[in-house]
């Protein structure tokens, strides 16, 4: 059993940026993926970002390419997502996600555990 507990959101002026970290409980999350996903009202979650379970491999969604940074540390059980040049439509609730099979992806089915979320809002 994976927990995810995400903080550091909150509002921020668009241009700015934030950290969002997610701390892991259980002893598998050195072996999984991470994710970052984010949800507006009446929409799907969508991804952001991930991490393969040693950080060699990241992917991102084309929206936040070059502006958002996912990092990862395994003794500390922390997942990370660096979120500069912040724009209003980035404005959402932003999730933590685990993945047993270790690997990086973009695809919402193949993560098994979700964290509470945590709201970014971006204000111009």
């Amino acid at each position: 059993q994976v927990q995810l507990v995400e903080s550091g959101g909150g509002l921020v002026q668009a241009g700015g940026s934030l950290r969002l970290s997610c701390e892991a409980s259980g002893d598998s999350f050195r072996n999984d993926g991470m994710g970052w996903f984010r949800q507006v009202p009446g929409k799907e979650r969508v991804a952001v970002a991930s991490i393969s379970w040693g950080g060699g491999a990241t992917y991102y969604a084309d929206s936040v390419k070059g502006r958002f940074t996912i990092s990862r540390d395994n003794a500390k059980n922390m997942v990370y997502l660096q979120m500069m040049s912040l724009k209003p439509e980035d404005t959402a609730v932003y999730y933590c996600a685990a993945t047993s099979t270790g690997r990086a992806s973009l695809d919402r089915y193949e993560y098994n555990y979700w964290g509470q979320g945590t709201q970014v809002t971006v204000s111009l």
